[in-house]
């Protein structure tokens, strides 16, 4: 049977609590996935800023559904996929992949206002290119 928890162990737990909301509370405009735009600033938070860990969570979330849907649609229509990547490629590769491909592309206005699927799509297709 599990022994109660001091008291001194429940207030710090209660005030944990009712301080996460805040601790999680993030703009509503910076988790916007309007635009590739947008998906980089969410996928670029810095690891020390508030809003890190609900970023990443968003960002990492919205490349594997994209990949998901990707290799659905491909395998199941049997399509040529856009996107080859190799076994054991991570959520993080995918992020670095965007983030890289977005340093050569941030003056290119058409794409960075695309839909954010279509931008990530080009950016992982850059880096891992298809057979021929």
């Amino acid at each position: 049977m599990p022994r109660p928890l001091p008291q001194t162990a429940v207030a710090v737990l209660i005030a944990l609590a009712r301080a996460a909301p805040a601790v999680a509370a993030i703009e509503e405009d910076h988790l916007a996935f309007d635009t590739t735009s947008d998906l980089i600033k969410v996928c670029s938070v810095a690891a020390g800023a508030r809003e890190y860990v609900p970023a990443m969570l968003a960002c990492r979330a919205f490349i594997q559904a994209t990949v998901q849907y990707h290799d659905a649609v491909a395998n199941r229509r049997q399509l040529k996929p856009l996107i080859c990547y190799p076994e054991g490629t991570t959520l993080d590769d995918g992020r670095a992949a965007l983030l890289a491909w977005a340093r050569t592309q941030a003056d290119n206005a058409d794409y960075m206002q695309e839909k954010p699927v279509i931008g990530l799509v080009r950016a992982l297709a850059a880096r891992y290119p298809c057979p021929q």
